[in-house]
């Protein structure tokens, strides 16, 4: 009997034990937490991303910049 077994009445119950156990106050606070959190990590993820691509973007820019190839000009 595994955790795959737990079904819906095994998640209700649960739920109720931990209701009782903290009380709804606690409960409530620790689910804002929780919501707090989730947003922060997509927020910082969002930004990563953002960053990645302006960091790629500048490092295009760059190798279009530093194309220094040199012209023969001397035996021209």
């Amino acid at each position: 009997m595994g955790l795959t077994n737990i079904g819906l009445p095994g998640l209700l119950l649960i739920a109720v034990v931990v209701l009782v156990m903290f009380g709804r106050g606690k409960v409530a606070g620790l689910m804002g937490e929780v919501g707090k959190g989730i947003t922060a990590f997509k927020r910082g993820i969002k930004d990563g991303s953002e960053e990645l691509e302006n960091q790629r973007d500048a490092d295009a820019s760059a190798d279009t910049a530093r194309d220094v190839t040199p012209t023969n000009r001397d035996n021209a």
